[in-house]
This record gives structure tokens, sequence and C-alpha cells, in this order.
């Protein structure tokens, strides 16, 4: 999988959407604004997240904090991180690239509002040095994410 799927889903999807590859890596917030000359908080960082037997992916803001209770009152439960290899397994990207883009296994998708305090952000693209620049609103509608308040 990795950055060939999301390409592939790219090709397929959303043709005009850029895939950028650094030399650096951008597998942390931090490491991804550096090399995208971005805030930390523009990243879109996506976490990979079970509560009872429901899989599924966040999309936040790269500096927002999951908030348990909201997570709880929005989606169910308790919700527990998954481990590296459940990620790999699930998504097809590894950890510091996971994406909601071109994923092995299809998996529901939530965006957080705090995505929507910009008018681009930048998420990760299937491995740890790519990435892609998009509208919160579009990469919503092309995950067919749905929108939830879950963050601090």
């Amino acid at each position: 999988m990795t950055v060939e799927s999301v390409r592939a889903f790219f090709a397929a999807h959303a043709p005009d959407v850029e895939i950028l590859e650094t030399e650096a890596s951008s597998a942390t917030v931090d490491m991804a604004a550096a090399a995208h000359n971005v805030l930390p908080a523009q990243i879109a960082k996506t976490l990979s997240l079970k509560v009872k037997d429901r899989t599924f992916l966040v999309v936040t803001s790269g500096t927002a904090r999951l908030n348990n209770r909201k997570i709880k009152d929005a989606l169910g439960g308790k919700p527990r991180m998954l481990a590296a290899d459940e990620v790999v397994a699930l998504t097809g990207h590894p950890v510091g690239g996971v994406c909601p883009f071109g994923l092995a296994t299809p998996l529901t998708v939530y965006c957080d509002v705090s995505l929507k305090a910009f008018t681009e952000v930048v998420p990760a693209a299937g491995s740890t040095n790519s990435a892609l620049r998009i509208a919160p609103d579009r990469m919503a509608e092309l995950t067919k994410a749905q929108w939830v308040d879950v963050c601090e």
C-alpha cells in the first residue's frame, strides 16, 4: 500500500491533488510542519482508534488533543489507540504516514472540527516523507468523513 495506494486514490478521485515527497522525514507533527513550512496545527494527523468493536480513523489538527468525554459522547465509548502493527494491517500505511486515503481496509473516517480553523491542511500521504495540501472540507468530502467535535 503506502504512497502508491494514495497516488491511486487521487488518480481516481482527485487527479489535481499533488503528493509532495520530501527528503526529510515528516513522521511527527513538528517534523511535518518544518518539512512543509506550515504551522504544526495545520498538520492533519490521522489517529487509528477502536471503540468497543468499531475501528475507525479520526483526523484532527496537529496540535489538538482528544477529549475522552467528547469521544465517548460522539462515538459511543472510550477510545483505544491501535498498536503499530494493527495500524499497518488495517490502513496499509506505516505509523507516521497514516492518512485517510488509499486504505487497505475500508474504515469510517471522522474529521474533527479543529481542522476547520484552516483553509488548507497537510495530511500525510502513506509514507513518513509524503504529504499533500488540501482544504479540510474537500478532504472530508473525498473520504466521506463525518465532522465531529472530539478534541479539547
